[in-house]
């Protein structure tokens, strides 16, 4: 049996969790997120995903912003799988809508 999945609150903004920092890493090519015990190295797509999360954007928001950026459609599924995922993991929280 599996876990279930955290259900994304509607409307909310995605954005860095407060444990961690994201920054672009010279020495790695790569965006990472740094917490105090360590570093995650990220590929490119979850850079991207995250360099967006300021809690500030919705998720159709950042995905459109996504979407135009790389002229690349349709990433909803996508990016709202890798969401779930960074949530899980801890490196998002979200923002909620005023």
């Amino acid at each position: 049996m599996t876990a279930p999945h955290p259900v994304i609150p509607e409307g909310a903004c995605p954005r860095i969790a407060r444990l961690y920092r994201f920054q672009w890493e010279e020495a790695q090519q790569a965006h990472v997120l740094l917490y105090p015990e360590g570093m995650v190295k990220l590929n490119q797509s979850a850079g991207e995903i995250l360099k967006r999360c300021t809690g500030a954007h919705s998720i159709p928001a950042l995905v459109a912003d996504l979407e135009t950026t790389f002229n690349a459609s349709p990433l909803d599924a996508e990016v709202r799988a890798f969401l779930q995922m960074a949530e899980a993991q801890g490196w998002i929280d979200w923002n909620a809508p005023a």
